[in-house]
């Protein structure tokens, strides 16, 4: 037996699908954004930089106060032992204080020349021979010990019988003029000119 092959008319039919997706319910598409790798680089530099900047002000404001801090700390740190240095009597050829002893008759009290009254002393600058110097330079040591013994009083300035501008001193109360006269290393002013080389 021969078959034929059976051809339909030509008549079509859709078919509906039964369930159609809604264009409102599908997944958003999502859109990666286009980054400028030029401009990434720029704006990453940029944060660099003002991180730098920031960092270097943060270290500027630290080592201020540092600064600061330790400013006041040494200025309101009492050094006593500066101060003790400060009112000690040396001698004014390697003195570093404002206090010092030029010769057994005259001394500097806060850079203040000040003439013992009553007193005379062998000369050491303007010496005559070298027994004057050298027992001035005696007279300067001791009146330097006595001064620094105890506490110094410095009186008023007034002028003396012979026209001398001149000053009490006292150590713990006592004449300092009158101690060196003792000791030997000077003697009472008369306002007669006499020597030390004999």
């Amino acid at each position: 037996m021969v078959s034929k092959h059976w051809k339909p008319g030509k008549k079509t039919v859709t078919l509906r699908p039964a369930v159609r997706q809604s264009r409102i319910r599908r997944e958003p598409v999502r859109l990666e954004p286009q980054v400028d790798p030029v401009k990434a680089e720029a704006r990453a530099r940029e944060r660099e930089m003002w991180g730098g900047v920031a960092g270097v002000l943060l270290f500027a404001v630290a080592l201020a106060v540092l600064v600061v801090g330790v400013s006041v700390a040494t200025l309101f740190h009492e050094d006593r032992a500066a101060a003790a240095r400060a009112l000690r009597f040396g001698q004014c050829y390697n003195a570093e204080g404002p206090n010092c002893v030029l010769d057994g008759a005259t001394i500097y009290v806060a850079r203040q020349k000040v003439t013992i009254a009553g007193v005379e002393a062998p000369q050491i600058q303007d010496a005559r021979c070298d027994a004057e110097r050298s027992r001035g330079i005696d007279a300067a040591v001791r009146l330097a010990d006595l001064l620094n013994s105890g506490k110094v009083t410095v009186g008023a300035p007034f002028r003396d019988a012979y026209g001398r501008a001149v000053r009490k001193v006292q150590v713990n109360g006592e004449d300092a003029g009158g101690t060196l006269i003792t000791a030997g290393v000077a003697r009472e002013y008369d306002g007669s000119p006499q020597g030390w080389c004999g």
